[in-house]
């Protein structure tokens, strides 16, 4: 049996950098997710989220993604794709994640398999409200997010649907 951790990342206090935090707060009220998955609110915690990631067969980041591109524009990455340490920032603090892969490459914990999913933010302004146009997309950020998880044959238990069974 695979372990998965989805890990939000992101800065709540800054309107669409926090995206990924609110994508996994949607999921977990939405969701009772199997025991070999760990659905986790990282924030900006960078290098403490290393015991997270150890043992952790597949790792899906949910982030705002920089690519220049239209606020909102949805953003997949894989793998490699991911980028380094080095590589260009995509993310408004992925120094901190970027050392994160590296420290758990350095020490032989990185996952198998990586996805990032995330959003081109449209503001990083001070405020705990999403920008119109990323707002308007984080539902089918989320719908990206469970699709992936579906391809790694992880269906969670909608919560809604289980209570109107009982």
């Amino acid at each position: 049996m695979k372990k998965t951790l989805v890990l939000g990342l992101g800065n709540i206090l800054l309107s669409d950098e926090g995206v990924g935090v609110r994508v996994v707060e949607r999921l977990l009220a939405r969701y009772e997710f199997p025991g070999d998955v760990e659905v986790l609110d990282g924030g900006t915690l960078g290098l403490d989220l290393l015991p997270y990631v150890y043992g952790v067969d597949r790792l899906l980041v949910v982030d705002a993604v920089e690519i220049g591109a239209d606020p909102g524009t949805l953003v997949r990455l894989e793998g490699e794709q991911i980028p380094a340490a080095f590589g260009p920032k995509l993310s408004p603090h992925q120094v901190g994640f970027a050392d994160l892969l590296d420290a758990a490459r350095l020490t032989d914990c990185l996952p198998e398999e990586r996805v990032l999913w995330g959003l081109q933010p449209g503001s990083l302004q001070v405020g705990l409200d999403l920008s119109p146009p990323v707002k308007a997309r984080v539902e089918l950020l989320v719908e990206n997010v469970l699709a992936e998880l579906h391809r790694w044959r992880i269906v969670p238990t909608d919560r809604a649907k289980q209570e109107e069974s009982t």
